[in-house]
């Protein structure tokens, strides 16, 4: 670990974690914790045979079976893993085999009127239809971005925000919840949940507030290792989010967010989750759509060379890099839909996170093919996620 991570995470070692117990948060629709009756998960992603047989002796074989699926992969089907596709309300099964998909998101429109035992039916189809296991994930955050459990199918009442588990029984009760609902995305057959929320701000006013941990970053930095280190144990992929972090900032899914303060405060507040998180042993990275000025005046995060090796070199994370959704108004109004894709794989990111993957696979699939986007750079992110997915369990 480089040494950015020992000073981000040295305050850590010098403080506790005394829960400051207040009111419930508005986020929080509810502080049940009843669960409905447990749903064994049948479903289970396709096998990714790896192995190669007559191949003559004196022949060299990568030692790497990763390397060796990665090599037998088609042009178009690289292309296609790099894309966490927000799930369509038509033509779902069909688009995995047409557009080599790496993975669904799915939002409350893929839960409400549907149970259990149906969702799990639908996703093992869509990982039936993919000849590599899908990442299917979901923002289950609590409080008010909840996508599942806010249905009673799923859950007897919404997953709390963590703000309101820290301010009733602290990192115990934190850590309960996300085993809980570990448990619950499992058996659907959900194998990513986008978080934990590692945006450190205590303004009531600010954007990401009810979102966020609502305390100072040495207590959000407990937080997220805690919540990071659960989801491992439960073979749920998580990817910390918003890097380098919201702070008081506005929100970008409805215009530019420019972020003015120095470094040495970035260092010394936003960016000590994300070191917690990566020492943690996180999966992954979202990256936010803000200007960071500190780290890059010209281009926002998502699509910035310099913020990507700020994230690699000097805070050491080797895994995957995602893109926040690209259809947000801070993307395309200035860089537009196909384009975005392209300059977001250019600079360093592994997985976009897109809506109109349609449009932006053909922009990046022609990105490649006229060489705007070198076959190392699209080798080494697929890579990434194939490893990704491995460490989850889906390949092996």
């Amino acid at each position: 670990m480089k040494r950015i991570l020992a000073a981000l995470l040295l305050p850590l070692i010098l403080c506790g974690c005394t829960p400051q117990l207040s009111d419930p948060t508005t986020s929080a629709t509810s502080t049940q914790m009843t669960t409905q009756p447990s749903v064994t998960s049948t479903i289970t992603a396709p096998t990714v045979q790896t192995t190669i047989s007559s191949i003559p002796p004196e022949t060299t074989v990568p030692s790497d079976p990763l390397v060796l699926l990665l090599e037998s992969l088609t042009t178009e089907e690289k292309v296609g893993q790099l894309f966490l596709a927000r799930c369509p309300d038509s033509n779902a099964v069909a688009d995995i085999g047409q557009y080599h998909l790496g993975g669904y998101i799915l939002f409350a429109r893929d839960f409400e009127n549907e149970t259990p035992e149906s969702v799990q039916a639908t996703l093992q189809n869509y990982q039936n239809a993919s000849s590599i296991p899908m990442l299917i994930a979901v923002d289950e955050e609590g409080g008010i971005v909840n996508r599942v459990s806010k249905f009673p199918a799923f859950r007897e009442s919404p997953f709390p925000s963590s703000q309101y588990l820290f301010n009733q029984g602290g990192l115990d009760k934190i850590g309960e919840n996300e085993a809980e609902k570990c448990a619950l995305l499992g058996s659907l057959g959900i194998n990513v949940n986008v978080g934990p929320v590692c945006d450190v701000t205590t303004d009531s006013s600010a954007f990401m507030y009810r979102r966020s941990l609502g305390q100072d970053a040495n207590t959000t930095a407990q937080f997220v290792r805690t919540v990071v280190e659960i989801m491992q144990e439960n073979k749920i992929g998580g990817i910390l989010k918003h890097f380098p972090g919201y702070g008081n900032n506005a929100d970008t899914h409805t215009g530019i967010a420019i972020d003015d303060r120095p470094l040495e405060q970035l260092e010394s507040v936003d960016l000590v989750p994300f070191a917690a998180g990566i020492e943690a042993g996180c999966d992954a990275i979202m990256i936010s759509h803000t200007f960071v000025n500190a780290l890059d005046a010209e281009a926002p995060a998502s699509l910035s060379h310099k913020v990507h090796d700020y994230l690699r070199d000097t805070m050491g994370f080797e895994g995957v890099i995602v893109t926040d959704d690209l259809v947000m108004q801070a993307i395309t109004d200035v860089y537009g839909i196909g384009e975005s894709a392209v300059l977001a794989v250019q600079c360093g990111n592994d997985l976009l996170c897109v809506t109109d993957y349609k449009q932006q696979y053909t922009a990046v699939l022609e990105a490649v093919n006229d060489g705007r986007i070198t076959q190392e750079t699209l080798n080494t992110a697929v890579l990434r996620i194939l490893r990704w997915k491995a460490d989850l369990g889906l390949i092996g």
